[in-house]
């Protein structure tokens, strides 16, 4: 996988945390990791699923683990943070 395509995974979700009021994981070591898995599952499957999420192999059934994947806002909502650490819910100031 390509910097370039880890930075376009970068830009998409900064892009996406920004239009939707949360913040990307603070942790830089976790967050390059969780984009170096979305830059290779795009690489490799041509969309890019959550790689902390297991793929049936059937890509209709698949779209729902496309990041943001269906089960983010909800994870959001109730711990605080999606399962893999990607995005956080904004602490009130």
């Amino acid at each position: 996988m390509t910097e370039s395509n880890i930075e376009n995974e970068h830009n998409r979700a900064k892009e996406y945390a920004k239009e939707r009021g949360y913040i990307l994981n603070p942790d830089e070591r976790q967050l390059e990791t969780v984009l170096r898995g979305l830059a290779r599952n795009k690489e490799r499957f041509g969309a890019a699923y959550c790689p902390c999420r297991l793929r049936s192999g059937d890509p209709e059934k698949d779209r729902i683990i496309i990041c943001p994947c269906i089960y983010h806002e909800q994870e959001i909502e109730e711990q605080g943070f999606c399962h893999c650490r990607l995005f956080f819910k904004k602490k009130s100031e």
